[in-house]
């Protein structure tokens, strides 16, 4: 069988424009998630909580290809962000921020595959390891557009998200929502692809 590939399966969710907002209905995944606070730049509970993540990823990758003969693409890291106040996070002060760092799993990783998994990864140096859990995240009927640049330019195209959600009648809800495509190890930040991601309801 063939390497899955779920961002190719899904270009409605994973390659929006970078021109216009789009809605789209975002069906429940499975995710491995981990919660934190503080400036992604420089926070270490950060690096760890990303370190964890890919590290449980790629396990669980394995073990599926191994156990099930069902290989698949790591999907992107992703991020939920949020802040005590709105003023703090469109001025973009980081050190406020809270986040859920996420990375969606395939069917595959059930509860007991997982469990699995994280015993196996216990063994390596993963100071965050307890702390990720496997949840269901429902996201449901949000608005999306692809931001190319850095992620400290997204402001402008967050005001303009919310101005777009509530000329065309509808409400926020839930919290934002970012899908990393790119590698800011190896792209320059003005080649960066980000999906800015909003839940809406209607009003």
């Amino acid at each position: 069988m063939g390497k899955a590939n779920f961002v190719a399966e899904r270009r409605d969710l994973y390659a929006p424009s970078p021109k216009e907002f789009t809605s789209v209905v975002v069906p429940a995944f499975r995710y491995l998630m981990i919660d934190g606070h503080g400036d992604p730049n420089t926070s270490p509970d950060y690096a760890a909580a990303v370190q964890a993540l890919y590290a449980l990823s790629y396990a669980a990758k394995f073990a599926s290809k191994v156990q099930l003969d069902r290989d698949y693409s790591v999907l992107p890291l992703e991020g939920l962000w949020w802040a005590e106040t709105p003023e703090a996070f469109i001025a973009r002060d980081k050190d406020a921020w809270s986040w859920t760092m996420m990375i969606r799993q395939p069917v595959e990783l059930t509860s007991e595959l997982w469990i699995a998994v994280r015993n196996k990864a216990a063994r390596k140096d993963l100071p965050a390891l307890s702390h990720v859990r496997l949840e269901t995240f429902d996201e449901g009927l949000s608005v999306q557009i692809m931001h190319i640049g850095s992620y400290d330019a997204e402001g402008p195209t967050i005001a303009r998200m919310h101005g777009w959600i509530a000329a065309n009648g509808y409400l926020e809800r839930g919290v934002h929502h970012e899908v990393y495509l790119g590698d800011p190890r190896r792209a320059a930040p003005e080649r960066l692809r980000t999906i800015l991601r909003q839940p809406i309801s209607p009003r």
